[in-house]
């Protein structure tokens, strides 16, 4: 295939939960953004593979305030936009049956109220209001935050696409990244598998692929990824508004939480983390994951045993060894910079990301304050802290 030669002011990598919300904001700024991707289309990475899950009720105050962006701009997409992005606001609910995870949300609330979540602790009675038919024996009641809701990925990822096109955007896909140009300490642009690009700025936002498109530019990314697995079901008539997550480890020892939602067609979607991480790229659906989960599903709300599973699948958690996103500007290549590292929250973060990042990439100002912004530094000591609520 004949070699071809454009040029732009950004070039961003990647087309996924992060990337094409990106490339949105930074069009919209003015800039030729040109988005390099190696699959078919945009969100056939690890988007496609998430559950639509949008919380901003975290524990580290810049996942914290991203998210809460990101719930502003998927709440109001389609009144915007006109696009309907399968957005469902019915909160998400932290039920407690123990001493243990009582304390843990508790003690979370103060620093999560303080960044601006509405969020609190509800009652049993609430909580088996919002969570029609869970087991009332040691429900101790738990945390709920209304704001918090879902969105299709994949009708998402579409339209942040195509509103960035709108504003000027290319995208070009089946094309994968074989080199970055730094010339002096500056990036002067990317090589392809069908020709060169020049542009002054690159953006790693490769998902699982960051390590290795780091390393292009002499970079070593901490981002390794590991796998997890999902599911949906056929749909039912509407009866949960939240998202439901259970942070007790599992009794099996297999899973260290699980969570599931009914998402606006009325399929129930669900996950869980394993005890043991799949660590590597394999994405084949496992033979234990529908058992463990179901128990898990079941023992905590009996009337779920009656839902047909349509399908399973496994995608990609690109993680950080401290569980915490990576946005930043390269120190040693001037014009390079990182979205990476979203440990399996792209979706949810990527367009409260790709704002800050386009703010910081066009006027050198992220959305965050620099204190909260630093944490996320590519610099930072990654063994200092874990995220507790991941």
């Amino acid at each position: 295939m004949g070699g071809r030669s454009h040029s732009a002011d950004v070039v961003v990598i990647g087309a996924g939960s992060v990337g094409a919300p990106l490339a949105y904001f930074l069009a919209r700024g003015g800039a030729r953004v040109t988005v390099v991707d190696m699959h078919a289309s945009p969100g056939r990475g690890q988007n496609r593979a998430a559950i639509g899950g949008v919380r901003a009720t975290h524990s580290d105050p810049a996942k914290i305030r991203l998210c809460l962006d990101s719930l502003e701009i998927f709440s109001t997409w389609r009144e915007e936009h006109g696009d309907d992005i399968g957005w469902k606001r019915g909160g998400y609910c932290f039920p407690a049956f123990r001493d243990r995870e009582e304390s843990i949300l508790k003690a979370l609330l103060p620093a999560q109220k303080e960044q601006g979540l509405e969020i609190d602790w509800v009652e049993p009675d609430e909580v088996k209001r919002l969570i029609p038919g869970i087991v009332e024996r040691d429900l101790r009641g738990g945390t709920y935050s209304p704001g918090d809701g879902q969105v299709s990925p994949l009708r998402a990822v579409t339209a942040f696409s195509r509103a960035a096109e709108r504003h000027g955007a290319t995208f070009r896909f089946r094309e994968r990244v074989t080199g970055i140009t730094i010339r002096r300490g500056r990036i002067q642009g990317i090589a392809t598998d069908r020709g060169k690009l020049s542009a002054p700025v690159v953006v790693n936002a490769a998902g699982a692929e960051a390590r290795q498109i780091g390393s292009l530019a002499g970079l070593d990314v901490p981002v390794t990824p590991d796998s997890h697995e999902a599911g949906i079901t056929a749909p039912v008539e509407q009866f949960l508004a939240p998202l439901v997550v259970d942070i007790r480890p599992g009794d099996e020892g297999k899973t260290s939480n699980f969570y599931f939602g009914q998402n606006s067609e009325g399929q129930i979607i669900f996950c869980y983390t394993p005890s043991t991480l799949f660590v590597g790229t394999n994405a084949e659906s496992t033979s234990e994951f529908m058992p463990v989960l179901a128990r898990r599903m079941i023992a905590l709300v009996p009337r779920l045993k009656n839902l047909l599973v349509r399908r399973v699948w496994r995608g990609l958690y690109p993680m950080t060894p401290d569980g915490t996103i990576i946005l930043d500007a390269v120190r040693e290549v001037d014009g390079h910079f990182l979205a990476v590292g979203m440990c399996g929250q792209g979706f949810m973060l990527g367009p409260g990301v790709g704002r800050c990042m386009a703010s910081f990439i066009l006027d050198g100002t992220p959305t965050l304050p620099p204190g909260v912004f630093g944490s996320l530094s590519y610099y930072r000591d990654f063994e200092s802290k874990t995220e507790a609520l991941k």
